[in-house]
């Protein structure tokens, strides 16, 4: 089981993983099962436009998506595509999470901070572990049975205070977004992470509970690999890397 730490509830990831597999197989037969899971999130921000508040932040991207681009049919690559979005968007739902917005081949999901700053690092860091396992036990298996690649990823994931816009004056029909430095961050530590790694940024790391901690080791980067400064110290800012139990 891979569970929210602190308030949240048990997230049974085997149980995931056969409803995953089901959803899969039907979405390659072309009878998706998919349904609009960003409606909440939209409805979310409207309510709060102009209001900031602290969030963490989690990006995941596939990796190697410009080769099957490449070398898939449209129809095949389109199908992977959905199957991914939805798939790791539903495990963001699943942990208490908002699904922004998809680009591409990446989806960025947040976790909004009330009163427990921890629950929500925490809350992160365990959506990142189920989205690991969920490629590797759910969707893999069933695209490896039909032929088609397997899925990796890189995530990352960081924390800060975020401020809802909308862009327009139409209440209901205007594009609404949240902007702040730790969605930026945690898009360039999503970058630098490796094949199916987690990274997180220090203002989500000093939040989780020390017993998680000791799964995270720091990275000792050059200059020419990260240069990013926090906002606060004005010193290069630390990134961490999940590391398993």
């Amino acid at each position: 089981m891979l569970m929210g730490r602190g308030t949240e509830t048990i997230v049974d990831s085997e149980t995931l993983a056969e409803e995953v597999q089901k959803r899969v197989s039907q979405s390659l037969k072309g009878n998706s099962t998919y349904s609009t899971v960003t409606e909440e999130s939209e409805q979310f921000l409207r309510k709060r436009v102009l209001q900031s508040m602290p969030m963490a932040i989690l990006f995941i991207d596939l990796v190697g998506s410009t080769s099957m681009i490449l070398n898939l049919p449209k129809e095949k690559l389109a199908t992977i595509f959905t199957t991914f979005s939805q798939e790791m968007a539903y495990v963001i739902k699943r942990h208490d999470g908002f699904v922004l917005k998809f680009v591409g081949d990446a989806v960025i999901g947040y976790f909004v901070a009330e009163e427990l700053s921890v629950s929500v690092a925490s809350r992160a860091v365990t959506c990142a572990e189920s989205m690991l396992k969920i490629i590797k036990v759910g969707i893999n298996p069933i695209l490896k049975n039909n032929d088609l690649p397997e899925l990796n990823v890189k995530i990352g994931i960081d924390f800060g205070e975020n401020t809802i816009v909308r862009y327009g004056d139409d209440l209901q029909e205007a594009h609404v977004d949240i902007l702040g430095a730790s969605v930026s961050m945690a898009a360039k530590i999503q970058n630098l992470a490796e094949t199916d790694q987690i990274l997180v940024g220090y203002d989500i790391y000093e939040k989780i509970h020390p017993s998680i901690q000791e799964y995270f080791v720091h990275l000792d980067l050059d200059k020419s690999q990260w240069k990013y400064k926090s906002a606060k110290t004005g010193k290069i800012y630390p990134v961490y890397a999940y590391i398993g139990k």
